[in-house]
């Protein structure tokens, strides 16, 4: 992903629709951003606010999980919205905590809901 830092942005199926809604409340200050999301989600996103720059990757158990895993150890994702069901098993949980734990070892902002998300975002620097 030359150019850029990015701002990777992943939800869990049950949480597509609110991800889709707060890019979309949310697109001034997204609009900022190059975006990196894995593939459903990047759909939905783009969907909702077709102005935003989102590169899609692959759906996260095909390895968009560690696409963005992958840049985050480079330097190039320097924040994470990722919205969480925990109330869903799922079966790729072990990709989901990789990425979770490279986030906190490259210590980067990381948001697993909507409420954290509201507020880390005006924080974020473009």
């Amino acid at each position: 992903m030359a150019g850029g830092k990015c701002l990777a942005l992943i939800a869990h199926d049950q949480k597509k629709d609110d991800m889709a809604e707060f890019a979309r409340a949310n697109r001034d200050i997204l609009s900022r951003w190059k975006i990196v999301a894995t593939g459903t989600t990047g759909g939905r996103v783009l969907d909702a606010a077709p102005d935003l720059d989102v590169t899609r990757l692959k759906s996260g158990p095909l390895g968009g999980d560690q696409q963005i895993g992958a840049l985050i150890s480079t330097g190039e994702v320097v924040a994470l919205i990722f919205f969480v069901d925990p109330l869903t098993p799922m079966p790729h949980d072990v990709d989901v905590k990789a990425l979770m734990r490279l986030a906190i070892v490259y210590d980067i902002p990381m948001a697993l809901n909507h409420a954290t998300a509201i507020k880390l975002l005006p924080t974020l620097e473009a």
